[in-house]
């Protein structure tokens, strides 16, 4: 169960005075009456996910795992974060599962879309490309180049068993190329917005195809509809409050999500999305930013610890780690570590924890928030990122926006048109 440590926030929140409001907006979302409430079909999806696809989906990323060394994830934002933060959070960075998985159409770099066509060259590899329009121009860049590798590898034919789209289910240009090649479809719900998604198609095969138990995943999800979504002040709901209150009331215009483990730091990329998005609208919200400790303690600890006040740290811990090591013994040990001897980095990576927290908190008087989980596993990271999205729906019905809108992302883009030269813009 995910724990919330509200004591070293330098400040004492009356819940209580939050309650009424809180208890509104819950209901609110459970009964879809708030703003947005056209996107608000993730609030319930994991008691009600279609089971047939889920099915297949499993079967399907057998099928990839049988037959291809690598899957292309091909999406942008909400397409592919969630699927990249669950593969590396479970995973880990040196993973020993056949298939490898690659990420393209999240960028237009030349660098580096010329060298992952390259490395494919010569691979087997398999395409899963996600988008509710399929026409993102990122995204659908990089799928026609990923397409004409695999007919030049494959021919026609082929190529088609080897393309996995995730789009909407009735409309756009990806719907169309499906139904023209035979190309495998899943459903992207209408009614959930991408950086929503995770536990959809969008998230759910990347992970079946890295190995990653999806029915545990999902039963996490259906975990954090069960003790989120009730009519409570709860620890969720505890903790959009105490960042309103922060943002609001203390004037602190940054949160900065902070793990001590490095194979979180895709979770806070997507972290930064889902509240970044969501929040950041009407000239409000908080700037959401994330570090990976100890590493960052060597580039921004400085800063935090003396800088100018415009944060506070949400830190993410996890109490038993999936591995660990001890630490050995050096007859010579010049490096003075010897009163180390035996312990595990664990111990060590749990002590700098603590001493960063009292050091931030206490001496730098920079508010923390500790969320802990006993372990990260499919199932804890699905209650984690449930726990997440109502947390971030709940803080942005407090602020008053719309979490589930992005107006000001259209702007890049008719201006990108323009320059283009797009027919139109």
């Amino acid at each position: 169960m995910i724990n919330v440590d509200l004591s070293n926030l330098g400040k004492d929140i009356d819940f209580k005075s939050f309650e009424q409001k809180v208890l509104e907006i819950d209901d609110a979302i459970n009964n879809k009456t708030m703003a947005g409430n056209d996107y608000l079909g993730w609030a319930d999806y994991p008691l009600n996910y279609d089971k047939e696809e889920f099915e297949r989906i499993k079967k399907d990323a057998e099928y990839v795992r049988e037959n291809f060394d690598v899957l292309v994830v091909c999406g942008i934002g909400g397409s592919y974060l969630g699927a990249r933060a669950a593969i590396d959070a479970i995973n880990g960075f040196f993973p020993d599962k056949k298939v490898e998985i690659i990420y393209m159409g999240q960028t237009v770099a030349p660098s580096y879309i010329t060298q992952a066509l390259k490395y494919l060259k010569n691979k087997r590899f398999a395409v899963n490309v996600i988008s509710k329009s399929g026409t993102t121009t990122e995204t659908a860049i990089s799928f026609r180049m990923l397409r004409d590798l695999l007919v030049e590898q494959l021919g026609v034919e082929g190529a088609s068993k080897a393309i996995f789209a995730t789009t909407d289910a009735k409309k756009g240009a990806l719907l169309e190329l499906c139904k023209k090649y035979g190309y495998t479809r899943y459903v992207l719900p209408g009614d959930i917005g991408g950086r929503y998604s995770v536990f959809t198609a969008v998230g759910l095969f990347p992970m079946a195809v890295a190995g990653i138990d999806i029915d545990a995943f999902m039963n996490g999800m259906r975990i954090g509809r069960e003790r989120y979504g009730s009519h409570e002040m709860n620890d969720c709901y505890k903790y959009a409050v105490a960042r309103h209150v922060l943002h609001k009331e203390l004037g602190y215009p940054v949160e900065m999500l902070v793990t001590f483990e490095p194979k979180l730091v895709q979770l806070g990329e997507w972290w930064k999305q889902l509240f970044g998005e969501s929040e950041g609208k009407e000239h409000t919200g908080l700037l959401p930013d994330a570090a990976t400790f100890t590493t960052d303690l060597h580039s921004l600890g400085q800063f935090i610890q003396e800088g100018s006040p415009i944060l506070f740290e949400t830190c993410l811990s996890v109490t038993k780690p999936a591995n660990d090591i001890d630490i050995p013994h050096d007859d010579d040990n010049l490096d003075g570590l010897n009163y180390l001897d035996g312990k595990t980095m664990d111990f060590v990576q749990k002590k700098a924890m603590m001493g960063t927290i009292e050091a931030h908190s206490k001496t730098g008087g920079v508010p923390n928030i500790l969320i802990t989980l006993d372990r990260l596993t499919a199932t804890t990271l699905g209650e984690l990122m449930y726990y997440f999205m109502r947390a971030c729906a709940m803080s942005a019905y407090l602020n008053g926006v719309n979490p589930f809108n992005q107006p000001g992302v259209e702007v890049y883009k008719k201006n990108m048109f323009h320059l283009l030269g797009k027919p139109g813009y």
